[in-house]
């Protein structure tokens, strides 16, 4: 998979590709990362990437004549991106990174992991002529309700979260699986002979459940017993309702779409949980 970033900023890139996750998948092929600096495709002696808005207005916007020339210029690496109209996109997608886009989650991490290339177009000052994303991007995307200085720290965001759910960039297959927003699609897909679910499921479902290690005593603080007590069965019972308490307590606007069963729906009821709008 190959992810082209185009940025103002491309040194910006040397830290999160350096380290971690990311390294690694660079290093064993998994991923090919490109960051593209926008000022090397403009054409006067200051290399202008932005100017002021049309209407007036606060603030600067990035220009679109060096990110269209940017975008065009990846045909000379041999991997072209097709123009919009025609674009396959079960194969390739423009994404531009913006406050006014549409919020990014685990389920379009999943999604985007199907593609052979990516290219993200970072924004930056007031935000990007209009042109690039009615043109050229395939969608919009942000990562949460507030507004960055611009969009590479939200694509260092999006990468991170995409290749790690990449076939063996992670040490296990079920790392990826059996955590927060997990790829399971319904109780079902997690549930265990004893009809207990194994972990949280589901892209906008629960919240992972709490994580010990050892000293089993710390600070005077000891982990809960169920843990230590051998008992399977029970052990994911408390791992589930832990769950169900954590995303209750932190994320109640994911309860009416996770997929819930019976017993849960009871526990969650006993929590003081009756809003399923």
């Amino acid at each position: 998979m190959r992810f082209d970033i185009l940025t103002i900023f491309p040194d910006f890139f040397s830290g999160p590709l350096d380290h971690g996750i990311l390294s690694r998948a660079i290093a064993t092929g998994a991923v090919e990362v490109y960051p593209h600096d926008l000022r090397a495709f403009t054409h006067d002696r200051h290399r202008t990437v932005d100017d002021r808005p049309f209407g007036g207005g606060e603030g600067m916007v990035l220009k679109p004549q060096p990110i269209f020339e940017c975008v065009e210029s990846l045909a000379a690496a041999g991997h072209p991106i097709a123009e919009k109209s025609i674009r396959d996109t079960a194969r390739q997608s423009v994404i531009l990174l913006s406050a006014q886009g549409g919020r990014f989650t685990q389920a379009v991490a999943h999604r985007l992991t199907t593609l052979e290339q990516v290219v993200f177009i970072c924004g930056r000052y007031e935000g990007v002529d209009e042109r690039v994303n009615h043109l050229l991007a395939d969608q919009e995307l942000s990562i949460g309700d507030y507004v960055l200085s611009g969009g590479e720290l939200a694509a260092a965001v999006v990468l991170d979260a995409v290749v790690r759910l990449l076939p063996g960039v992670l040490g296990h297959t079920d790392s990826s699986r059996y955590e927060s927003f997990g790829a399971g699609d319904d109780a079902a897909d997690t549930m265990t002979e004893d009809g207990v679910p194994r972990s949280t499921h589901g892209s906008g479902g629960l919240l992972d459940y709490p994580h010990y290690t050892r000293p089993a005593d710390f600070r005077g603080t000891l982990i809960p017993d169920v843990l230590a007590n051998g008992d399977h069965a029970a052990i994911r019972l408390w791992r589930r309702r832990q769950a169900l308490a954590k995303t209750l307590h932190n994320r109640p606007d994911l309860l009416p779409h996770a997929a819930l069963t019976d017993d849960d729906r009871e526990y969650l009821a006993d929590l003081g949980y009756d809003d399923w709008t």
